[in-house]
């Protein structure tokens, strides 16, 4: 198996998977949606009474939304994950407690009226870890109204739940085969696909070639069509070559989610491989 990157940004990715079979493929998208480990709030303490304002004035600890609704909305919101630093409760020296080691506490504190996002989740103790997307709203408060809260942000994944979900839109197809006859690959005809699809075809010494196989793949499909129906030039379906593509939530970047979704596979495949060896 073998990975050609085509686009590698901060937050999507597009590769081809080489060499490799539709099993393959479909076990890792389906490690880059369910098995990624990331950082995600999932307990929120509410400050119950007034509280206080800079000023002086006393504001009500309350907001037109239920808690449950505020803490889902924080559960939802991304939080950068540094695998180094992290790593699950169940496998920390804490036990579960919460400590620097599985745990980021943040708080939000802020009285109205104003609209409260999620750029307002102050962390405690490291400032690198300040959440990315800081326009998410999450609240919105009238005058007199206020929200204290501490959130504690843990590592899991998302087989438990979706907020440890750290890559979308996360899919795949075969590469088209294209096949041209070499006796009408200067036909008239056949030339014109150039024109169609310059991405894909090109004309060296009078005949048709495959410029870029891979570049109908991202081309509009009526255009293939238009190019599948001349005589001479067909398109085939590659079930060991897969266009891939998918994007993240900024909690990893692209290349770190790729790279963890590998290691992965590597190591699931290597238990199963022992688990075989032992019956």
């Amino acid at each position: 198996m073998d990975i050609e990157i085509i686009e590698m940004a901060e937050r999507k990715a597009k590769f081809i998977l080489k060499n490799s079979s539709p099993a393959m493929a479909n076990a890792l998208r389906r490690t880059l949606l369910t098995d990624l480990p990331k950082m995600a709030i999932d307990k929120v303490e509410f400050h119950l009474g007034p509280i206080m304002g800079d000023s002086g004035k006393e504001y009500e600890s309350e907001t037109p939304l239920f808690d449950e609704i505020i803490a889902h909305r924080l559960g939802m919101v991304p939080v950068p994950t540094d695998l180094t630093l992290f790593g699950p409760q169940s496998e920390c020296s804490c036990r579960g407690e919460g400590c620097p080691n599985c745990t980021i506490m943040y708080s939000l504190n802020k009285i109205g009226p104003c609209t409260v996002y999620s750029g307002d989740l102050m962390p405690l103790g490291n400032p690198d870890l300040k959440v990315m997307d800081e326009f998410i709203p999450l609240v919105e408060l009238t005058d007199g109204q206020a929200i204290l809260v501490y959130a504690h942000a843990v590592m899991g994944t998302a087989k438990k739940h979706v907020k440890w979900q750290v890559c979308n839109g996360v899919g795949y197809r075969y590469l088209t085969r294209i096949t041209i006859d070499p006796d009408m690959a200067s036909s008239e005809e056949v030339l014109k696909c150039a024109e169609i699809a310059p991405e894909v075809f090109e004309i060296q010494n009078g005949k048709l070639i495959v410029k870029c196989e891979y570049a109908c793949d991202q081309s509009k499909p009526e255009i293939i069509k238009i190019a599948d129906a001349i005589p001479g030039v067909s398109f085939e379906y590659d079930d060991e070559n897969f266009l891939f593509k998918f994007e993240t939530d900024g909690s990893l970047t692209a290349k770190q989610a790729l790279d963890e979704a590998l290691k992965i596979l590597v190591k699931e495949s290597m238990d199963f491989k022992d688990q075989i060896s032992a019956l």
